[in-house]
């Protein structure tokens, strides 16, 4: 098994660009949507595949390997972006996303190389992440389980169902990050069903918490790090505070382009200003 690359902060924001323009790409070309949702845990999915965790793109389904979930299956493209970036498979693949026959779904599915688990209905990751975990620790496993959560998905009873299992069995080896851009699909978070205190929430669920900055690389290691290398007996939880649309002003924080596919202009908007960033 492949042990996990040192993590350089720069090498990171550079991956995270190419992340951006391969994912602007795929929605301009498909006429598709979710933009903004894939667009805001960019930098979450660079520092998960450029040090945090541990896999083999040629050897995908490698018994020791970390276990990565994207629980908001809509946002895929900056996966299967990222995953194309990693080696799992060639970036001409990423023309075929959304055509008739393509392996690339326009919801995350398990037929792409690197991708665990397919994923549409919004809270089911979770707990299937929380199973692959239990499996791991029953076996003695030296692997990680990463669960990525959008913050709307919260709404879903489940995921606290979950939450509160894994701290009952002391999963230290799952971690879940939650994508905290603050919009969901009818409008702000706080407005459809107030999350806040976050923090307090899941530390009442037994569960070690972090929280920082979701597009600052360093921070977002730093305190994955540091939930990897506490001596706790919780499952771990990063909380990372995201803006929706982040890398084109005119998507950022816009609930629009939650739905909204590129026009030409607005492609050659976007492209430019991500290649100048």
């Amino acid at each position: 098994m492949n042990t996990r690359t040192y993590f350089n902060c720069e090498k990171s924001i550079t991956y995270a660009k190419e992340i951006r323009i391969r994912t602007l790409g795929m929605i301009y070309r498909a006429k598709a949507s979710h933009i903004g949702g894939a667009f805001s845990m960019v930098d979450i999915l660079s520092v998960l595949y450029k040090g945090f965790m541990k896999y083999n793109p040629d050897n995908p389904t490698h018994p020791l390997r970390d276990r990565f979930l994207l629980s908001k299956g809509h946002a895929c493209t900056s996966l299967y972006a990222t995953l194309s970036l990693a080696g799992f498979f060639k970036e001409k693949i990423l023309d075929s996303y959304g055509q008739d026959g393509s392996i690339l779904m326009s919801h995350i599915s398990s037929e792409v190389p690197g991708v665990e688990f397919s994923t549409g209905s919004l809270g089911h990751a979770l707990p299937v992440g929380l199973g692959i975990a239990l499996a791991g620790k029953i076996n003695k496993e030296n692997r990680k389980t990463v669960v990525l959560l959008s913050d709307g998905e919260l709404n879903e009873g489940s995921n606290w169902e979950a939450l509160l299992m894994a701290s009952h069995l002391a999963l230290t080896n799952l971690y879940v990050i939650i994508d905290y851009n603050k919009i969901q699909a009818l409008g702000n978070t706080n407005e459809v069903i107030n999350l806040e205190p976050l923090d307090s929430k899941f530390q009442s669920f037994g569960w070690e918490i972090r929280r920082v900055n979701g597009h600052n690389h360093q921070d977002i290691y730093d305190a994955l790090q540091s939930l990897e290398e506490s001596s706790v007996d919780k499952p771990k939880l990063l909380i990372a505070d995201t803006i929706k649309g982040k890398g084109v002003k005119m998507m950022e924080n816009n609930l629009a382009w939650h739905y909204h596919s590129p026009s030409e202009q607005e492609y050659k908007q976007a492209l430019k200003e991500l290649e100048l960033a």
